[in-house]
Order: structure tokens, then C-alpha cells, then sequence
């Protein structure tokens, strides 16, 4: 009798997604009946040049002006700037405004005329006039003691310098205040902590070179081993197989 294995449920394989063949949602034909179909179109062939010649209308290629509404013509009227024409000689020209002269015309409804002034030359008799002209008269100034009217404040002069008992001679011999010294407060107080700074010292070191990291080798290990480590790829296990669980964690 032929002992009976159980079947591991992993090694059981279904068909993928694309085994399934869904009705398609293109098209009209084999359209998938749960959903809505949109709207079809075909594209005609392109009809005969016996059909075109009968048929010749335009396109909808139009020029149509941006101004023209379905109420008329839209926009702001427009100009043109043309050059000067010749005057006929015939014609008669009518003067312009800078023509007439109005003020000139005597007033003809009783209007009173505005005042008018003429600028004349110097007569004889006003160059005998003796009355004095506006810069001919001046005002006492307001700098000093001579204001009649006005009080006066403090005036000083200044002086040249004496040879002899002068400010700048000292008869005296006089110390000045820079000839004194301050004197030390350390001397009549308490003495305040001295500090001094001295220089910057440099650590012991050692002088010794020492190698860096890319100064080893670690592959070469023919010194001291018979040869360098090798790795290989091992066999491909089964993913059924229960991995061997030593140390459990409580």
C-alpha cells in the first residue's frame, strides 16, 4: 500500500492577475456589459475628386475682423494722418483766431477799457529832482554799541600780545596743573592683586610618526596565514524547511 504525503499548501501556485481575461471597455463590440460605454466615432475615407469638384465651398478658414460683433462694429473711432494739401489760390482763406486784434478796437457797448501803461524815457525836469532814491538811506546796524535805540550787549576786543607783563609772560614762574603727578593709590590705600600674563606654552607631544589607516594591508596575510579567506556560495535551501531556534527570549 502506497503511503500518502501531505502536500505543503506554499508549494500550491495560482494563476496570476493576467490569467484572468476581463471583457474589455473599449470599443462596441465584446463591450463589458456591467459598465457604460461612451460614445463612438469613426473616421470617414477620404472622399473621390469627383465629390470635391461638386462640393468647393471654403473651409472654416474666415477673416474675421476682432472688432465685428454679432451687434456691429466695436471700438473707438479711428484716424488716419494725411499729409498737407495745397491750398487753391482761388479759394478764399479764412484768417484764424491770432489774426484779430481786439484789444486794439475801441470799446462798442460802453464797457470801461482796462488801465494801460506805457513805458516812457526820463524827462528833463526829473533829472533835477533832488529828492534821494531808496538806497540812499541807511539804517544803523544792530552789531555793537553805537544802536541808538537798541540796548547794546557785552563787547570785548581782542588785543595783540604784550612783550612784558603780558599773560604769556610768567614773572611768577608758576607750575601749571600738568607739572603735578597723581600719586599711586596703592601708596595710601590698600593694595590692589597684581596679575601678569605671560606667553602661550606648547603641550607635550610625541614626535614619533605614527602610520595612518591606509599604511595596512589586512589582504595581504601571507605572512603569517598559508592564504587569504574565500568565501563560496552554498546550496539553495527549501523555504519550508523551520529554522533551528536556540535561545527563546521570554
Amino acid at each position: 500500500m502506497e503511503k500518502k504525503h501531505s502536500e505543503i499548501a506554499g508549494k500550491e501556485r495560482g494563476p496570476g492577475p493576467g490569467c484572468y481575461e476581463l471583457p474589455s471597455t473599449i470599443g462596441f463590440t465584446g463591450h463589458d456589459f456591467t459598465k457604460f460605454s461612451s460614445p463612438a466615432y469613426s473616421f470617414h475615407g477620404t472622399i473621390s475628386n469627383y465629390m470635391y469638384c461638386i462640393d468647393s465651398s471654403p473651409g472654416p478658414q474666415y477673416h474675421i475682423d476682432a472688432k465685428l460683433t454679432r451687434f456691429g462694429r466695436d471700438g473707438t473711432p479711428a484716424y488716419s494722418m494725411l499729409g498737407r494739401m495745397k491750398t487753391p489760390k482761388e479759394l478764399f482763406q479764412t484768417p484764424g483766431p491770432g489774426a484779430y486784434s481786439p484789444e486794439k478796437a475801441p470799446p462798442c457797448n460802453l464797457q470801461r477799457r482796462a488801465p494801460s501803461y506805457t513805458m516812457g524815457y526820463r524827462t528833463h525836469n526829473r533829472s533835477v529832482d533832488s529828492v534821494p532814491a531808496p538806497n540812499k538811506y541807511h539804517l544803523p546796524p544792530l552789531m555793537g554799541p553805537q544802536v541808538p535805540n537798541k540796548q547794546a550787549s557785552a563787547s570785548y576786543t581782542m588785543s595783540d600780545i604784550y612783550s612784558t607783563g603780558g599773560p604769556s609772560v610768567d614773572l611768577a614762574k608758576t607750575p601749571g596743573p600738568c607739572r603735578y603727578n597723581s600719586t599711586d593709590p596703592n601708596v595710601y590705600l590698600t593694595r590692589q592683586p597684581a596679575f601678569s600674563m605671560l606667553g602661550r606654552h606648547s603641550l607635550p607631544r610625541d614626535a614619533t610618526k605614527k602610520p595612518g589607516p591606509g599604511a595596512y594591508n589586512p589582504e595581504k596575510v601571507s605572512v603569517n596565514k598559508a592564504r587569504a579567506p574565500a568565501y563560496s556560495m552554498g546550496i539553495r535551501h527549501s523555504e519550508f524547511v523551520t529554522p533551528l531556534v536556540i535561545n527563546v527570549a521570554d
